[in-house]
């Protein structure tokens, strides 16, 4: 068993009596983790319930939510318990993602250093305001004094991302200090 689980939707609500739910999806590939015939793992972080699998028999786009109608669950009451419960995916049922680009938890906690040699801090948190994502960068200035850097993810600022040794090269541009 994996032992990194990731969720990649909310089940918020039913929909209709035959067994059918809604759920918020928390993906960039709803369309892969909803797809007919996927396997995910339905989880209780609230209580601690313990975890099954289930498996997608159909779902369709409504709004923001998806209609999902899982195996087995043919009536709203067999359902209706799972309010609220997480859906999720081990660490080897992740989407393989193209050249240079990277999950969130890959850039999380990855030391940041400029081309100068200058460590910045590490990855805090990933912010996404529009045009580009931005990382937050956490660490201390040349004092000591605890500082925050915004860089913005575009190919200017980044020079190199090694997830394995978590580090990432950065160019500083004027104004980003």
């Amino acid at each position: 068993m994996a032992d990194k689980w990731f969720t990649v939707g909310k089940l918020v609500n039913t929909h209709g009596i035959r067994g059918e739910v809604k759920i918020w999806p928390q993906t960039d590939f709803p369309e892969v983790r909803f797809a007919k015939g996927n396997v995910l793992t339905l989880v209780d972080e609230e209580k601690g319930a313990p975890s099954f699998q289930v498996e997608i028999v159909s779902a369709r786009l409504q709004k923001n939510v998806y209609i999902v109608k899982l195996k087995g669950y043919d009536n709203i009451n067999d359902i209706e318990k799972y309010k609220g419960w997480t859906f999720k995916v081990s660490e080897n049922d992740l989407v393989e993602l193209p050249e240079h680009e990277y999950y969130y938890h890959q850039i999380i906690g990855c030391t940041v250093v400029t081309d100068e040699g200058v460590e910045l801090g590490q990855v805090t948190e990933i912010l996404s305001p529009g045009a580009n994502d931005v990382w937050v960068v956490k660490g201390k200035d040349e004092r000591g004094k605890s500082r925050e850097v915004l860089l913005p993810v575009i190919d200017e600022v980044l020079l190199n991302v090694d997830v394995e040794a978590k580090a990432i090269k950065v160019k500083l541009l004027e104004g980003l200090i």
